[in-house]
C-alpha cells in the first residue's frame, strides 16, 4: 500500500506521541511495587537512621512502603557497588553519604565508579562534625588550639571514627588550611569515654554523638565544621570564622543507578524535597542531630562532584591510605 504524504505524515505524529507516552505514564504509575533503600552501614548506625526517616516519608509520600537494606561493609563500598550495578528502573534507592565521595579517591581497586554509576536524586540532611575536647584542655578556643598546635606540632592526638572517615578527613582539612599538625589516633569503637576521661583530650565527631555531652558542659565545642554555625549548637563558633573557606559535613542523598529515567528521577526528586520540607520531617531530623537540606538533582550531582575533588586533594596532601 502506498500512503500519501498526508497520511503518512498522520501517521509519524501518531507514532511520536506513541513513544511518548511510556514516558509519561511511567512517571505517573510509579512505583507499583516497594523499593528497596540501600544503606552501606548496619543498622542503628546514623545512616541507618536517617535512611529510615527518609524511608518512612518518601513511602508514605510514592504510596508505597519502601524497604530499607542495610548491606554493611568495606566503607560502604558492598552497598555501594550493589547499588550501582542495579537495574535503573526506579526500584533501587541508594543512601549516599560523604563517605562515598571520600571512597571515590581512597578505593582505588573497586569493581563501580560511584561518580559514573550513580546519580543524585535528591538531598536529604547535612550533619555538621565538631571538633570537641575535654574541658581540661588548656586550649578554649580555636584560635588557641591553632597556636597551641603550631607551637607544639604533632604533640595533640586528634581522635577519629577511623581512617579515611569524614571526621578524619575533615580534620586533615583543617590540619591544610592551617599549617598545624595534629596526630591522628583513628578508633574502630567509640572514643567518647576516653574523651570524657581525658585518656585523649581532642576528637573530630559527628555532632550526634557529641552534642549532649556538649550541652551539659561535659565536653567542649571549639568549633563545628559547616560554613556557618549549627542550629543545633548556636554557641560553638563555625571554624570558618577562624578559618576562612574551611567547610566539611557529613552529608545523606538519595542516589540511583545511572539510566533511571528521567521522569522518574525528577519525581523522586519532588517528593525528597517535598518530605524536607515538612515540619514533622524536618523535627525528626534535626532530632537526631541532620540538618534538613534539600536540593535539585542537579545541584545534588554538582555537589557530589564539588566533594570529590574537595576531599582527593586533602587524601593526597595528608597521603591517606586505607587499612
Amino acid at each position: 500500500m502506498i500512503l500519501s504524504r498526508r497520511a503518512f505524515v498522520h501517521l509519524a505524529a501518531g507514532a511520536s506521541g506513541l513513544a511518548f507516552l511510556p514516558g509519561a505514564a511511567r512517571a505517573a504509575d510509579y512505583p507499583t511495587r516497594p523499593p528497596h533503600l540501600i544503606v552501606g552501614f548496619p543498622a542503628g548506625s546514623g545512616p541507618d537512621i536517617i535512611g529510615r526517616i527518609a524511608a518512612h516519608w518518601l513511602g508514605t509520600r510514592l504510596g508505597k512502603d519502601i524497604v530499607v537494606d542495610d548491606r554493611p561493609g568495606a566503607g560502604s563500598n558492598i552497598a555501594t557497588e550493589l547499588a550501582a550495578k542495579a537495574a535503573p528502573d526506579g526500584y533501587t534507592l541508594f543512601l549516599a553519604v560523604s563517605a562515598n565521595t571520600i571512597n571515590a579517591t581512597l578505593y582505588e581497586h573497586v569493581n563501580f565508579d560511584f561518580a559514573h554509576d550513580l546519580v543524585g536524586a535528591g538531598m536529604v540532611a547535612l550533619t555538621p562534625f565538631v571538633v570537641v575536647v575535654n574541658p581540661s584542655f588548656e586550649a578554649k578556643d580555636l584560635n588557641e588550639l591553632i597556636a597551641l598546635a603550631k607551637a607544639k606540632p604533632g604533640a595533640i592526638n586528634m581522635a577519629t571514627s577511623g581512617v579515611g572517615s569524614g571526621s578524619h578527613v575533615s580534620g586533615e582539612l583543617l590540619q591544610m588550611m592551617t599549617g598545624i599538625k595534629l596526630t591522628h589516633v583513628p578508633y574502630r569503637n567509640n572514643y567518647v569515654p576516653d574523651l570524657l576521661g581525658g585518656q585523649i583530650m581532642l576528637a573530630v565527631s559527628p555532632m550526634p554523638q557529641v552534642i549532649e555531652f556538649i550541652k551539659q558542659g561535659k565536653l567542649r565545642g571549639l568549633g563545628v565544621t559547616t560554613a556557618k554555625r549549627s542550629q543545633m549548637l548556636p554557641d560553638v563558633p563555625a571554624i570558618g570564622e577562624v578559618v576562612h573557606g574551611y567547610d566539611a559535613s557529613g552529608w545523606f542523598g538519595i542516589c540511583v543507578p545511572r539510566g533511571t529515567p528521567d521522569d522518574i528521577v525528577s519525581k523522586l526528586n519532588t517528593e525528597i524535597s517535598a518530605g524536607v520540607a515538612d515540619a514533622d520531617t524536618r523535627q525528626r531530623l534535626l532530632a537526631v542531630g541532620a540538618e534538613p537540606q534539600a536540593m535539585t538533582s542537579a545541584e545534588f550531582n554538582k555537589f557530589m562532584a564539588d566533594e570529590i575533588a574537595k576531599w582527593r586533594k586533602v587524601i593526597k596532601f595528608a597521603d591517606i591510605k586505607p587499612l
